[in-house]
């Protein structure tokens, strides 16, 4: 005959161990949705405003260029100017387009889904302009008394 003696049974670990990986789960899943938060608030958002502002930068420079060739232009004749716009804008690339938008002459300045638009101030209405390019390399405008 086998004598069996049972002693209370002890859950206290088990319950530690249970409520460190409820905690650390629970913390777990606050730090995963406090990064993607922190990316989009702190650096996505701030870095959008600095390329809209920069795009409209660029798009002024890019205007005022265009008016001087313009005023400078003779007018029997060709003339081209160089020049340099930034390469990329907070490490991204974009584009900028010269031409009709509407009733008037204006500039595009975008990348991805951030955009700007400038008008052609001086010579919108009387010589049309139109053209596109990016940030890399130097640029060209050209001037032709007998157009393109």
């Amino acid at each position: 005959m086998r004598s069996c003696i049972t002693e209370p049974v002890d859950e206290e670990g088990v319950t530690r161990l249970m409520e460190y990986v409820i905690i650390s789960g629970v913390l777990l899943v606050l730090m995963i949705v406090m990064m993607f938060t922190v990316n989009a608030v702190f650096m996505e958002g701030p870095a959008d405003k600095l390329r809209y502002h920069a795009f409209v930068d660029i798009g002024n420079g890019v205007s005022t260029r265009i008016v001087d060739l313009y005023v400078i232009a003779p007018g029997n004749g060709t003339i081209e100017t160089k020049f340099d716009i930034p390469d990329d804008v907070a490490g991204k690339g974009y584009f900028v387009d010269v031409g009709m938008t509407g009733a008037s002459q204006a500039i595009l300045v975008q990348g991805g889904s951030i955009q700007s638009r400038i008008a052609i101030a001086g010579i919108g209405a009387t010589k049309g302009v139109s053209g596109n390019t990016t940030g890399a390399g130097w640029n060209i405008i050209q001037y032709d008394s007998k157009g393109f």
